[in-house]
């Protein structure tokens, strides 16, 4: 059974800093992502690394904030998020897919997991 569990959400003042973990069971993913969506707003690529290369991506939005990197295992995958502003605020999905090397695309990622909510107060 393919799964994928989010972590690591949570409220944080601005500037602060969080990190989200997703774990991956079932199967090993060419590329595992972060994508979040804001109310009323499209859901947004954030990053995303690949498995075996460790080479990522990034929005520009983000980039210089936010770094995504994988455990040593290549199972789960890390968004350490820095600087964070009221505008990051989001529920926030792991994506996994056999993409090389990673895109932005969310059409491109075959799995999903749940969500965790990051909320950025002022």
């Amino acid at each position: 059974q393919v799964q994928l569990v989010e972590s690591g959400g949570g409220l944080v003042q601005a500037g602060g800093s969080l990190r989200l973990s997703c774990a991956a069971s079932g199967r090993t993913f060419s590329t595992m992502g972060w994508f979040r969506q804001a109310p009323g707003k499209q859901r947004e690529f954030v990053a995303a690394v690949s498995r075996n290369s460790g080479s990522t991506r990034y929005a520009d939005s983000v980039q210089g904030r936010i770094t995504c990197s994988r455990a040593n295992a290549k199972t789960t995958v890390y968004l350490q998020m820095n600087s964070l502003k009221p505008e990051d605020t989001a529920l926030y999905y792991c994506a996994a897919g056999s993409q090389i090397p990673p895109t932005s695309s969310d059409s491109r990622y075959a799995y999903w997991g749940q969500g965790t909510q990051v909320t950025v107060s002022s």
